[in-house]
């Protein structure tokens, strides 16, 4: 199993920058991609951000030259960094990750986090 521990949410004037963070943890033998996605009221949850392990990132096209996601492999951890934050960009924000757990012959398998609330006032 894996567990994703989040953190970093909060409220935030417009302008200002949050720092999300997932620690993944459990029988991780090897962490594929890891991504930010969102969810805000009565829309649909979105992929906001994507890094590989090979190191290929992808962005929505919303969150471009704004939000930065890196990765520290050694602690299996992700982030999203968030500059100039706007009003839409509230939602509840939530890691995934696919990895392999205990071996490299198990399939690659999804994990989420719980997720955590950014509230950006105007």
């Amino acid at each position: 199993q894996v567990q994703l521990v989040e953190s970093g949410g909060g409220l935030v004037q417009a302008g200002g920058s949050l720092r999300l963070s997932c620690a993944a943890s459990g029988s991780i033998f090897s962490v594929n991609s890891m991504r930010w996605y969102r969810q805000a009221p009565e829309k649909q949850r979105e992929l906001v951000a994507a890094k590989t392990s090979g190191g290929t990132t992808n962005y929505a096209d919303s969150v471009k030259g704004r939000f930065t996601i890196f990765r520290d492999d050694a602690k299996n951890t992700v982030y999203l960094q968030m500059n100039s934050l706007k009003p839409e960009d509230t939602a509840v924000y939530y890691c995934n990750v696919l990895a392999r757990i205990r071996s490299a012959a198990q399939p690659v398998t999804s994990w989420w986090g719980q997720g955590t609330q950014v509230t950006v006032s105007s």
